[in-house]
Parts: C-alpha cells; sequence; structure tokens
C-alpha cells in the first residue's frame, strides 16, 4: 500500500520529492540512491499537493522540507524492500495460506505439502510485512505532522523529544483543573498539540464541560471518569496513539460530535450506541475490521458517518436504521457489499465506496431506493454492472465509476458523463418495469381463467364424446333386445 493523497497527504507529499522513490529501473537490482538532505524542490502539482501547501505554506521552505525528509528516511527504506518482495497478496489468498497452515500444524507433512507450506508462509509473511508497513505509513503522517509544527517553530524535535521528557504535566491541563477545583464555570477545554501522553482523571469531573478537544497529542489511553461529563456535547481525540475506548463512553448522553479518527482502535465499544444524541461519528483512519452490532439501532440522529480508512469487510445491517444519515464514507476498506437494506438510509444525500478494490463487486438492489442521493462514489472496485433500479436516482449530481470492469452501462456510456449514464440506465430502469408490468397481466389473466369452466382441449373433448357414444349405443341395444324378445312370446302364445 503506498502512500496516496488521500490517506497520507503530508507522507506522499515528501515522498515524491525523494529521488529514491523514483520508479526503479528494471536494469538494476537495487533501489536507486537516495538524497535525504537535498529533496527535491519541485512546484506541487495536483489539487491535492496545490490544497495541502495552502493549509502548511512552510512546506515550500527547503529546511523545512528537509527535516521533514529526514524523519521519513525508515519510510522510503522499506518501501524500496517492499518493492522487491512484491504486492500484497489477497486477503482471501492469505485467508486460505493460513487455513492450511493451521491445518497442518498437527500432522506430518509429505514432501509436496511440504512445498506447499512452504508457499503459504511466504504468503502470510508477506502480508504481515505489508501490514507492518502501513502501520509505519501511520506513524510516520503523524511523525511529520508533528516535525512540521516544530520547524515551523524553529525548533527540533529530538531537542523537543529530550526536554519534555520530564515534563508529566501540561501548565494549561493545571491551570484548568485549578479553576474547575475554584468553582469557575468551564465549558471548553482545548488541549490540541501539546503532547500529552495522560489525561487526568479529573476531568471527569468537570461537569459543565460542553467541548473536550485533545487532538493531535499522545494520548495512549482515555479514563473511564470521562463519563462523568454528561453535559459534554463535543469530544476530539483525534490524531492519538488510542488502542480502544472506554465503555464509560455511552455515558455521554448530550454527545453530538465524536471524532477519535487516526488512531489505532482495533475495534469500537458496544456502548456506543447509547449515545443517542450524536450527530457527527468519525472512526476513520483506525485498524477496525468490524463496527458493533448494533450500532445503529439508537443513532436515529446521526447525520455523518466516516469508516473510511479502516479494514472493515462488512458493515452491519443495524447501519440501515439510521434514518438521519446524510453522508456515509466507507472508501478504502475491504467491503464485500453493502447490506440489503441499504435503502431504508431515506435521507442518504453523499455516499463513497471507492477503493474497496477487488472485494466490492456488485450493488444491493435496494439502492434504487436512495432517492435523495446527490453523490456516489464507486471508482476503483470490481463492479461489473449496475442494477437496473438505479435509474431511479434522478437527483444524482456527482457519479463516478472509474476503474471498474463495467458492462452495463458500457463504458463507451460512462466516458460521455453522468447524464448519459442516467439515461441509459433510466430506459433500462423503463423496460425493467415495461417487462414486469406484462408478466403481472399474463398471471392476471392466468389466474382468471382458472375460476371459470375449464375450457377443454381437442384430445379430452374426444374422450368424452366417446364415453357418451358407448353408452348411447349399450342403451339402445339393450332396449331392442327387450322388443324382440316380447315380440317372440307373444307370437308362442298365440300359437298356442
Amino acid at each position: 500500500m503506498d502512500p496516496t493523497p488521500q490517506s497520507h497527504p503530508i507522507l506522499a507529499y515528501v515522498l515524491s520529492r525523494l529521488p529514491s522513490l523514483l520508479p526503479v529501473s528494471p536494469t538494476l537490482s537495487t533501489p536507486r540512491a537516495r538524497d535525504i538532505e537535498q529533496p527535491s524542490p519541485r512546484a506541487p502539482s495536483g489539487d491535492d499537493e496545490f490544497d495541502l501547501v495552502s493549509r502548511m505554506p512552510g512546506l515550500r521552505h527547503p529546511s523545512v522540507l528537509s527535516a521533514m525528509s529526514r524523519a521519513v528516511a525508515d519510510v522510503s527504506s522499506a518501501r524500496d524492500a517492499l518493492r522487491l518482495l512484491g504486492p500484497r497478496p489477497d486477503h482471501e489468498l492469505v485467508d486460505s495460506a493460513r487455513a492450511f497452515l493451521a491445518s497442518r500444524a498437527a500432522e506430518e507433512a509429505n514432501a509436496k505439502e511440504e512445498e506447499a507450506v512452504g508457499r503459504c508462509r511466504e504468503v502470510v509473511r508477506l502480508d504481515e510485512a505489508h501490514e507492518s508497513y502501513g502501520g509505519l505509513l501511520r506513524e510516520a503522517e503523524e511523525r511529520l505532522e508533528r516535525v512540521y509544527r516544530l520547524a515551523m517553530k524553529g525548533r527540533d524535535e529530538e531537542r523537543e523529544d529530550a526536554a519534555g521528557a520530564g515534563a508529566v504535566v501540561d501548565e494549561e491541563v493545571v491551570r484548568v483543573l485549578r479553576e474547575a477545583e475554584e468553582g469557575k464555570a468551564v465549558e471548553r477545554v482545548l488541549l490540541a498539540d501539546r503532547q500529552l501522553r495522560h489525561l487526568p482523571e479529573p476531568f471527569g469531573r468537570i461537569r459543565g464541560l460542553l467541548v473536550l478537544d485533545v487532538s493531535r497529542n499522545q494520548l495512549k489511553a482515555v479514563p473511564d471518569a470521562i463519563g462523568g461529563l454528561e453535559h459534554l456535547e463535543e469530544l476530539r481525540l483525534a490524531a492519538n496513539a488510542l488502542v480502544s475506548l472506554p465503555d464509560s463512553i455511552g455515558l455521554l448522553c448530550s454527545l453530538k460530535i465524536l471524532d477519535v479518527s487516526g488512531n489505532k482502535l482495533k475495534s469500537l465499544p458496544d456502548s456506543i450506541s447509547k449515545c443517542r444524541s450524536l450527530v457527527e461519528l468519525d472512526v476513520s483512519y483506525n485498524v477496525l475490521t468490524y463496527l458493533p452490532t448494533g450500532i445503529g439501532q439508537e443513532l436515529a440522529n446521526l447525520e455523518k458517518l466516516w469508516v473510511h480508512l479502516n479494514k472493515l469487510r462488512s458493515l452491519p445491517s443495524s447501519v440501515c436504521e439510521m434514518r438521519s444519515l446524510r453522508l456515509l464514507d466507507a472508501h478504502f476498506n475491504q467491503l464485500r457489499g453493502l447490506p440489503s437494506g441499504i435503502g431504508r438510509l431515506s435521507a442518504l444525500e453523499t455516499l463513497n465506496l471507492s477503493s474497496n478494490f477487488s472485494d466490492m463487486r456488485d450493488l444491493p438492489a435496494s439502492i434504487g431506493d436512495l432517492l435523495g442521493l446527490r453523490e456516489l462514489d464507486l471508482s476503483n472496485n470490481q463492479i461489473h454492472a449496475l442494477p437496473d433500479c438505479f435509474g431511479r436516482l434522478e437527483r444524482l449530481e456527482r457519479l463516478r465509476l472509474d476503474q471498474n470492469p463495467l458492462a452495463v452501462p458500457p463504458m463507451e456510456v460512462v466516458g460521455v458523463g453522468l447524464a448519459a449514464v442516467k439515461a441509459y440506465m433510466a430506459r433500462r430502469w423503463r423496460d425493467a418495469c415495461a417487462e414486469e408490468e406484462r408478466r403481472s397481466s399474463l398471471a392476471a389473466a392466468a389466474a382468471a381463467a382458472g375460476e371459470s369452466p375449464r375450457v377443454s382441449t381437442p384430445k379430452e373433448w374426444l374422450t368424452r364424446s366417446v364415453s357418451s357414444l358407448g353408452s348411447w349405443v349399450s342403451d339402445v341395444t339393450g332396449l331392442g333386445a327387450g322388443q324382440s324378445k316380447a315380440e317372440e312370446d307373444a307370437y308362442l302364445q298365440q300359437n298356442l
């Protein structure tokens, strides 16, 4: 997984300036020589780089870029090594390899199986190497943000680490807690970019707190006491080192905005569904493999949900109960599809499912029920056909279908633009409706025919006719025989 302007904007910018990360020549067995001290000063290219430079103008300064380049030397080396190893294997192949190794762990393999075991181990090791590289990219992005902030203040990262090693509590933290203890009203605590390693328990006793922002620090845990902030409306924990959230977070009944993006979360507590006032939830840029099963059952007010840049393979069906949801961003995951009831999200306006790659192959028919959808991104997947009901999405204003092996609609239609795609799919939808109506009419006619006297086939008519004729002949024959015998008896009596 290479860093991209979407997933690792700062890292991608810095690495693009290092000559060592240009494509490796096929005639060379080793990567090109690198020059960390003198990165390329070329101007930004592309909308993403221009946006980044406008937000962080110091990136154009040679000394700042040089300091940041030195901070990612390990990333460039790791990437060069992975290029020699090859691309990351598909997760299905990795799962199969792990299952095979597990089944052979307790058995003695023969010569042929030993060769298969060796190949499976190589697949698993390659996957683990890419996994470690992904973690390295995450840490490098966080480190570059810190290096940039220090460089803009004329300070060095190593000296800052040495100077701050003995600092236990930030002065601002002490001031805030003192004011709270003195009975002063404390409604907003903004402690972002403070290099905090610890959030004191007494923060959970600031009853009137409405906003708590401790983003871009070095927190590894959130105290259970956070559940005591019953009036808290906004909690920002982005860009820390959190591996879990406390169950007590479900006690934040007034919470409207929760941002835990850019951490190392592997799962979310089930209690998060108890935060019934949530309007915005950002859990992007973590390592989540699943969401709580009932996450959508009680979040009726949630309007925006960001789950991109994780490792999700599916979305729980309870997501379809988020009737207020207007934005759902699930790009850069491993999604294999959508819940069948996705069409119940009647308020949804923006849906991003891009870059789920080989895992995303089709869409449920209920996607045609998202009549309010305005933006849809399906790029970088393996979708072969859009469902006919796609033609119902009349309000669609932006659509991305590139990097898909599409047959329906044809690529020549996709190339013309959104209007052509909508017209093509609307025509297919009308044809599908007409066909369905024709089938319904035939079924209704057949049902009506079943209620009236049944029309005989020629064979049935002939059978009944022959049977009737046989009965009539028998009757006539019997009658004639009886009459002849009576006449004969009368004649004999007369002669006697």
